[in-house]
């Protein structure tokens, strides 16, 4: 935990910009309130609450929603920067724990920036769940879908990247992050897919490109299988797909209920510490914000239920048959990228020459990454998925970035 400074100590000037500038129509916390610690390397910390629709200073105490940490010059440089602290994050100068949702929301309500292609985040009501979103730029709208276990947060990159030209929501899936999490959800991907589709009539968006990682890129395909005239390309950035070799524990599996992780014992210590040996470096940079995701979720009964029904209906999907994977993957209309990582351990490369068969009209890029290209590689990633979506967009090459959070020179 970080020192707290001696009583009646003000709080730098850089934080008391920030905190004076707070925005509630770019962030609202959940649940009415958040403690946001705000920590200067070797000069101790102070804490922010969101409350009331603004921000005050408080004394030091209690357990932070979100803890930002950087050294003096990168906060004044944030309180400086209109960009506000998202590329210091990116560029691992500012350390954000905890809460993602919140650090992240803290930092784009404090930019100073206004206008409609801001950075912001929102609850979106549609007709099944409340689902919580980030977005940012104008332009053609993007739907950006994270994997399994992960959050939003994980295309906050992506949203950086594209959002010069491109209108990016990025969403978490029901089950995860901030959105609601149904207890006795089947969550496969046609589950995923009509919650997309929700989302798209809440937000009138007739038609839509996608952008899924992991889970997120099988629900991107079954959005495309499902409503093909609501999507224009599709980018799958290691998608999950059916395995196609005998699952040896798919009868077992069957038996068991994803409903347990109900009235499953998850003490926080214990969880953390399996984690830490599972994930290397998960005390570190983007990982370590990845980790913290996971363990908001999954640390909640109706978290783990839903962890637990997603991972089982992706090891149970049917790959062949009348009904199965394979088989309705050729009936994709959409064009589509998909991004492979030579070093995914998760979805291994050799997937590409089965979708080269299905698809054959598919663009495919190899990187060499592991399972989240867009964190791992972002400069590539985006490269090709800004070219793969732009061929088809209204962009003009020489038109100013749109209103918002980001520069390109920060990437």
């Amino acid at each position: 935990m970080p020192e707290a400074p001696a009583a009646g100590t003000l709080p730098p000037r850089a934080l008391r910009t920030l905190v004076g500038r707070y925005d509630r129509t770019a962030f609202e916390p959940p649940d009415g309130g958040a403690r946001v610690r705000l920590a200067v390397a070797g000069a101790g910390a102070w804490d922010a609450l969101l409350e009331h629709g603004g921000a005050l200073f408080a004394r030091l105490g209690g357990d932070p929603d979100a803890t930002l940490t950087a050294d003096t010059r990168t906060w004044e440089a944030i309180a400086s920067d209109a960009r506000g602290g998202v590329p210091a994050f990116q560029a691992g100068r500012l350390a954000v724990r905890r809460n993602l949702h919140v650090g992240i929301g803290f930092m784009a309500a404090t930019s100073g920036v206004s206008g409609p292609g801001r950075l912001h985040f929102r609850t979106v009501v549609t007709r099944r769940a409340r689902l919580s979103t980030m977005e940012a730029g104008i332009g053609p709208p993007v739907l950006a879908i994270h994997g399994l276990g992960g959050t939003k947060g994980s295309f906050l990159p992506t949203v950086a990247a594209l959002s010069d030209h491109f209108r990016v929501v990025a969403v978490d899936l029901p089950g995860f992050g901030d959105s609601d999490k149904p207890i006795g959800g089947s969550y496969d991907p046609r589950f995923f897919a009509d919650h997309m589709i929700d989302l798209l009539h809440a937000l009138e968006l007739d038609r839509v490109d996608l952008i899924g990682n992991s889970l997120g890129g099988r629900v991107a395909l079954e959005v495309a299988l499902r409503a093909p005239e609501r999507v224009g390309r599709v980018a799958l950035l290691a998608p999950s797909l059916a395995w196609r070799r005998p699952r040896r524990w798919a009868p077992a599996l069957r038996l068991v209920r994803p409903e347990l992780g109900l009235v499953q014992l998850a003490p926080r210590a214990v969880v953390q510490t399996v984690v830490r040996r599972l994930i290397p470096g998960a005390d570190e940079g983007w990982t370590a914000a990845g980790v913290d995701e996971f363990l908001r979720a999954y640390l909640t009964p109706a978290g783990r239920a839903a962890f637990y029904a997603a991972a089982r209906q992706i090891y149970l999907e049917a790959p062949h048959g009348k009904n199965g994977f394979w088989t309705r993957l050729r009936g994709i209309q959409s064009d589509a990228l998909f991004v492979w990582g030579r070093r995914d351990t998760l979805v291994p490369i050799a997937f590409a020459r089965h979708v080269a068969e299905a698809l054959p009209q598919a663009r495919h890029l190899e990187l060499n990454c592991g399972h989240v290209p867009q964190v791992e590689l972002p400069r590539p990633t985006h490269e090709a998925i800004r070219a793969f979506l732009a061929e088809h967009a209204t962009v003009a090459r020489d038109e100013a970035p749109a209103p918002g959070v980001f520069s390109r020179a920060q990437r």
